[in-house]
């Protein structure tokens, strides 16, 4: 199978990948087959540009793997928006957490302290 031909398998799988959205229980595996899946693509991308492979407009098979990098690039900024919204999310509910627990824990007082300002 030529380089073209792996990327477009290896591209159209990734895109497929990226349009499932996992329950959280499963995103760990989601995350670590996304990144797999960007392995291999990086390594046949590379493959080809040491080939010194040409973009040819008129090419069916490169238009299609255009528009799959597009629509990857769309899909994978949708899961990262996701993942770092999930992340804030958790760090809140920690900082709730830590609040419940201890209310007093960031007050500052300055009871028994003077302090003159004069010199």
């Amino acid at each position: 199978m030529q380089p073209t031909e792996q990327l477009l398998q290896v591209s159209a799988n990734l895109y497929k990948l990226l349009g499932e959205t996992p329950n959280s229980e499963e995103r760990d595996s989601y995350i670590d087959n996304i990144n797999v899946m960007l392995d291999k693509r990086g390594i046949i991308i590379k493959r080809l540009q040491e080939e010194n492979f040409k973009f040819d407009a008129q090419n069916r098979v490169h238009n299609t793997l255009l528009e799959l990098d597009k629509g990857i690039k769309q899909r994978l900024a949708v899961v990262m928006d996701a993942v770092k919204q999930d992340m804030a999310n958790l760090q809140k509910t920690k900082k709730s957490e830590e609040q419940y627990f201890n209310p007093y824990g960031n007050v500052r007082t300055m009871d028994g302290m003077y302090y003159d300002k004069k010199n």
